[in-house]
């Protein structure tokens, strides 16, 4: 365990959220054992804190999708790289048909108030872009549940949501570079300015880009991080 992976203990944050960024970030590397349960008293050792923020910072990463619980306790999470596509597809179709149904119809029309506020955030964003942080994925999952939601199907919203839930444990390896998230920035950019220009022909073409791009991104660092993971597994013997 690196002495950067926990962060110094001046940090204003509570000792539960920084033990929480640190496990994180440990989990999504793929540093700790997927074959060794998540012990409390055992992770509060190796960070160098009591049981109890180990076990709030435990609890919300079982939330998130990054620990999974099996008969005898708490591990790490490794995502099935063959369903990735699978549930991209869906992601993909969902979102597609968000703007194909207006396209298709005259009479539909995009509700422009939530994705101009949405656009507005996001060009707030470039102007002061976030350090890379595997959190960035909720402010990720807001934006295209937002833009589908105004095509006017609060029903393909709803599905969408759902989706999220299944990928958001790979989805987070999509923010782990400054590169990866100015590239999101301005794709969210880019697909705002065109469905508000009502250029949804642009919009569609720009949305299904940027939704290959994450996908294939996230595969590869699926795959890099259960590597490392097998790898670690290895040498521990």
């Amino acid at each position: 365990m690196s002495a950067e992976t926990m962060p110094r203990r001046r940090s204003a944050a509570p000792l539960a959220e920084q033990v929480y960024r640190a496990l994180r970030t440990d989990l999504m590397s793929g540093l700790l054992d997927p074959r060794q349960r998540l012990g409390e008293e055992r992770l509060g050792e190796l960070y160098g804190v009591s049981r109890t923020p180990v076990r709030e910072a435990l609890a919300r990463l079982l939330a998130d999708g990054l620990v999974q619980r099996e008969v005898d306790g708490l591990y790490p999470y490794r995502p099935r790289v063959e369903d990735l596509a699978d549930l991209y597809e869906l992601r993909t179709t969902l979102e597609v048909r968000g703007i194909d149904r207006v396209l298709e119809d005259p009479r539909r029309r995009y509700d422009l108030e939530p994705i101009e506020a949405e656009l507005e955030r996001w060009v707030a964003l470039r102007r002061d872009p976030p350090a890379p942080d595997a959190g960035f994925v909720t402010v990720d999952e807001q934006f295209h549940v937002a833009l589908l939601a105004a095509s006017g199907n609060a029903a393909l919203a709803t599905a969408l949501e759902q989706v999220n839930v299944r990928v958001r444990p790979v989805q987070m390896f999509d923010y782990a570079t400054t590169r990866r998230m100015r590239e999101t920035i301005d794709d969210h950019i880019a697909i705002g300015e065109f469905l508000v220009a009502g250029d949804l022909a642009a919009a569609r073409a720009a949305l299904v880009t940027h939704i290959d791009e994450a996908r294939d991104t996230v595969v590869e660092r699926a795959e890099q991080a259960l590597s490392l993971a097998h790898m670690a597994s290895r040498l521990r013997g």
